[in-house]
């Protein structure tokens, strides 16, 4: 798999962290002068951009976070005029009120060739049909893969959001070598591709690139296997830019973040204290490219850790391991904190593959419960009464012993539970309307 840019992804560290003085210095500037939110800030804490002489000085800033920018809604942390934002794009408003983004023309441009890296790093050539199952619109996924595989020279396929029936005949009948997609768009895949008895024969597809929700290490045996085909992963946010971030290389050893581009940082989410590479805590990063809509030191959410040991693929870029979870998705279960992640993993290790699944989280005499949903195949589902035990007791007893917490198991019909791509894992019925 090839290297798309071995200036900047091969780039030495020495280097690297010059260019990234640099730009750092630059961006510093431009939202000193152009953003009324970190010139007040700036202002407050006495800190003067024009003195930056370390990535270091970085640590003086306060984070930036979500709150931040929905006060800001909609324009107040652009810091271009709108006659110069060829672009917007949106958050999916999952967590809270949708957030707008600004790209000038350097932005889209930046945004291609990074994601002309994630595509390389995945092993798709000017030589391939890339069938891109993200949907188009305000959701960055879509447009952001489409510019950077037509960067390439592949040819993309937009299929977006079509019926899923629909996208596996276009899937066969055209050929489509790479796919493009979130890990619940292919989970539906490989159901869909069962029933309908398709076989990798009939498929030209030799590579899938999975971004935008967390998926785990045994979703990606599952459908390497099943369809015969190479897996990777590649993260990106729309505030941050959308995909492009970071992504895997064929080595599948963590994720290269863009740093000539993004300056990363993990962070205990709770104190906030820097954390050393090598321990899990949030995701935190400043952008250093950005003209529209940079962002200093803003909270992802997202939980990882940060590796520096060289990749074998030859590039120097830090890699971080794959999203364990976000910190709005933690449950807080009678004073223990829990991840879906964690449960997921129970799941997939008691059942043999990845299910469907639901949290439903409620309280009964001030006491919290938890009731997990999973869907089961139709086979199982079919099966024997005490198959079906099998898997109940063998959910209940894992979550015990690993989590301490007795959970109630209920297992559901395939398809059941509805699949949304960005969709919560958990319901938790104690929050108040």
């Amino acid at each position: 798999m090839s290297i798309w840019n071995e200036k900047y992804e091969t780039m030495s560290r020495p280097e690297l962290g010059q260019e990234q003085l640099e730009r750092l210095q630059q961006t510093l500037g431009r939202v000193y002068r152009r953003v009324s939110y970190y010139h007040e800030l700036f202002n407050r804490i006495g800190f003067d951009p024009l003195e930056v002489t370390s990535l270091d000085d970085l640590k003086k800033i306060p984070f930036t976070t979500k709150d931040t920018l929905r006060i800001a809604y909609p324009y107040d942390m652009f810091a271009v005029p709108l006659r110069e934002v060829v672009r917007m794009q949106s958050t999916s408003g999952t967590t809270g009120q949708p957030l707008i983004v600004g790209y000038t023309k350097n932005d889209v441009e930046h945004w291609t060739e990074l994601t002309a890296r994630v595509l390389a790093a995945g092993g798709v050539t000017k030589d391939d049909i890339i069938q891109i199952s993200f949907p188009y619109g305000l959701f960055t996924g879509g447009l952001g893969f489409h510019y950077g595989a037509e960067k390439i020279g592949a040819s993309v396929i937009p299929c977006s959001d079509t019926d899923i029936d629909n996208q596996i005949t276009i899937m066969r009948d055209y050929r489509t070598t790479s796919l493009c997609c979130a890990p619940t768009f292919a989970a539906l895949l490989l159901e869909m591709i069962d029933e309908k008895s398709v076989t990798p024969a009939e498929l030209s597809l030799r590579r899938a690139l999975l971004g935008a929700e967390p998926w785990n290490e045994s979703f990606r045996n599952e459908m390497e296997e099943q369809l015969d085909l190479d897996v990777t992963d590649n993260y990106g946010l729309t505030e941050i830019m959308g995909p492009g971030v970071s992504y895997e290389c064929g080595e599948k050893k963590g994720l290269h973040i863009a740093e000539d581009h993004f300056i990363p940082e993990v962070i205990d989410p709770k104190t906030g204290e820097l954390l050393p590479h090598g321990e899990k805590g949030e995701l935190v990063i400043t952008t250093i490219t950005k003209e529209a809509y940079p962002l200093i030191r803003y909270r992802t959410g997202d939980i990882t850790s940060l590796m520096t040991e060289p990749c074998p693929c030859g590039r120097s870029l830090v890699r971080m391991t794959r999203v364990f979870g976000r910190i709005d998705d933690m449950i807080i279960l009678n004073g223990q904190n829990m991840f879906p992640a964690q449960f997921e993993q129970i799941l997939t290790e008691v059942i043999g593959e990845t299910p469907n699944y639901q949290l439903v989280v409620s309280q009964e005499d001030n006491i919290d419960q938890l009731e997990i949903q999973i869907e089961v195949s139709q086979d199982i589902f079919d099966d024997e009464i005490k198959t079906l035990n099998r898997i109940e007791r063998g959910v209940a007893r894992e979550v015990k012993e690993r989590l301490d917490f007795v959970p109630r198991i209920t297992l559901v019909e395939p398809r059941s539970i509805v699949r949304r791509m960005k969709q919560s894992r958990v319901i938790d019925l104690r929050k108040p309307e």
